[in-house]
């Protein structure tokens, strides 16, 4: 008899993670691959995918790349057949990949504007509905959404990173409706403030945001990567068979926080 850490592990099954190259995906990759799985991991640069594959597979793990772009159809649905016939059925998706331009709309293009709503919303409804047709047909599968703080609220010259992520939120929920009566789960993991390469400079004492994010973050800390890939283990196993259509953000409390006032 099996006990409930049973439910927790990935043994057998495929797991596709887009923008799995490097940050958040690589770092979920790497988690649902700890846990058993075998990870395919996507990107649009061969030389990044070959370095994050040697990467994974140095700490014991399985590892196919597809180098393909996720918001273009064709090559979805070919990087996504190849994938199938090579190392068979994706059981569990990750929608990971994004971009972010952080440009006031005033004086932002309706170019720049589209190519963030295709990057980080477009993608998650092509790759998705690529897949799942495979998922139904063997009775259930897993599709993790990367959400945002931005889902939820609105910040200074990113509006449409904010748009992406709000419409991810719903298309999230959406996907759960149509789908969840063929054994399909489908929920958002919405970081918080997570210390990255990226965000290293704006985590650094002294500087504003990072007094902001001390301010507001009733944890009083950075989140890390790793803070993420618990759960990204429970929505992907057995053990999240019943949550659904749920946008779990993953903050240290911001979101439960108005604010503080000077002194408390």
């Amino acid at each position: 008899m099996g006990t409930i850490l049973d439910d927790f592990k990935l043994n057998g099954k495929v797991v596709l993670v887009t923008g799995g190259s490097d940050g958040i995906g690589k770092e979920l990759a790497l988690a649902l691959g700890q846990a058993g799985a075998h990870i395919c991991i996507n990107g649009r640069e061969p030389k990044k995918l070959e370095a994050a594959k040697e990467q994974l597979k140095s700490s014991g793990i399985e590892v196919t790349t597809a180098c393909f772009d996720v918001s273009d159809v064709e090559q979805v649905k070919l990087g996504v057949k190849g994938l199938i016939d090579k190392i068979g059925n994706i059981d569990i998706l990750i929608n990971s990949a994004g971009i972010i331009k952080r440009i006031p709309l005033l004086e932002m293009d309706i170019e720049d504007f589209r190519q963030v709503l295709d990057v980080n919303l477009s993608a998650a409804f092509l790759v998705s509905k690529t897949v799942v047709p495979s998922m139904i047909q063997r009775g259930g599968g897993k599709i993790i959404n990367i959400c945002s703080l931005m889902s939820e609220y609105g910040r200074h010259s990113v509006s449409a990173y904010a748009a992406s992520k709000g419409g991810l939120k719903m298309l999230t929920k959406n996907m759960c409706v149509e789908w969840a009566k063929h054994n399909i789960q489908v929920n958002g993991i919405g970081p918080g403030y997570i210390k990255t390469a990226k965000t290293k400079t704006l985590a650094a004492d002294g500087h504003p945001f990072n007094d902001l994010i001390m301010t507001r973050t009733p944890a009083k800390r950075w989140g890390e990567v790793k803070d993420l890939c618990g759960l990204g283990v429970l929505l992907a196993s057995k053990a999240g068979s019943f949550i659904n259509g749920q946008i779990i953000y993953v903050d240290g409390g911001i979101t439960s926080n108005f604010g503080y006032i000077k002194g408390e």
